[in-house]
């Protein structure tokens, strides 16, 4: 399954991911129309993490033996046939086991109840956060080390 990488040796901490994650999850989809006109603000699924000079996106990882599925006490938390976990917002419930069971903190409180969590953008080929990145600092692959091609000139100076 391929998953979102991040390459914090590139990331200057833009925040762009984050506010196209945020429109990507929005109502209209707009840029402007989602942070200006919709009534309820749209919440990105990535967040930025700085810290000194270093700094990289974070969100979900995805896992293979995922603890927040386990905990999920009405089903909405589940794995995908394309091995993505995503929650079904019809079935949460809100009572933030998933939260809780999460090793890495990569799910939020969303608004009516709802846990948020990166969700590789289903419908796109290219989730909105790797595509916004102007350094290339996300990656969606299989392995992050199987894509060489990435900013070949950074892999050759490390």
């Amino acid at each position: 399954m391929k998953r979102i990488y991040a390459r914090e040796e590139v990331c200057m901490a833009c925040r762009l991911c984050e506010v196209h994650c945020a429109v990507q999850h929005s109502g209209s989809k707009h840029l402007i129309k989602a942070f200006k006109r919709e009534k309820t603000r749209p919440v990105p699924r990535c967040s930025v993490e700085v810290k000194g000079a270093l700094s990289f996106s974070f969100m979900c990882r995805h896992c293979e033996e995922p603890s927040c599925v386990y905990s999920c006490v009405s089903g909405a938390m589940h794995r995908e046939p394309d091995g993505a976990i995503r929650v079904d917002e019809s079935k949460c419930i809100g009572c933030w086991t998933c939260i809780l069971a999460c090793q890495f903190g990569a799910i939020k409180r969303g608004d009516n109840h709802v846990a948020l969590k990166c969700d590789l953008c289903p419908g796109l080929e290219v989730p909105a956060c790797v595509a916004a990145c102007p350094n290339d600092a996300l990656v969606l692959a299989e392995d992050l080390d199987a894509d060489a091609e990435i900013l070949p000139e950074v892999r050759k100076a490390q």
